[in-house]
């Protein structure tokens, strides 16, 4: 197939997590992270975070995740560990910050301004954000092409 065919992956809309209980979940992610509440349904619940949600849903099944996970960018990491471990997760060892929910879902939490995501100034608005990149994720947004 013709590369100029196929679509274009242009991101993450959304990240669903299986969770033993909505109520339990949402309390949970409260004590670590400040987030409004998009919608909920029956068995699960939205998280907002500006143009993308996660969605928790009610049913986990499997074992606690080893390397599956994902990465959540957050506006300032510096008290996420501290409150991850009053919460009741699991910090993993390593070079990053990684946690276990109570469900046993990674998460891996990076700081906004030290990755070459970037959100939109009028999500960041919307979301009553003034974020800024550090000079090695400018320049790696300034290598594809992207002025931060």
């Amino acid at each position: 197939m013709d590369e100029k065919t196929k679509p274009h992956m242009v991101g993450v809309n959304h990240i669903a997590l299986e969770v033993g209980d909505i109520e339990e979940a949402l309390s949970f992610y409260a004590r670590i992270f400040t987030f409004k509440l998009r919608g909920r349904g029956k068995g699960a619940a939205f998280i907002d975070m500006g143009d993308q949600f996660i969605a928790l849903m009610e049913g986990r099944s499997q074992g606690p995740d080893d390397h599956r996970h994902f990465g959540l960018v957050v506006d300032d990491r510096s008290r996420v560990r501290e409150l991850a471990k009053a919460a009741g997760a699991t910090v993993l060892e390593g070079s990053s910050l990684d946690f276990l929910d109570p469900w046993g879902n990674r998460i891996q939490v990076v700081e906004y301004r030290d990755i070459q995501f970037t959100k939109t100034r009028a999500v960041l608005k919307s979301m009553g954000l003034a974020l800024d990149k550090s000079e090695e994720a400018k320049a790696e947004l300034r290598q594809k092409g992207v002025e931060p």
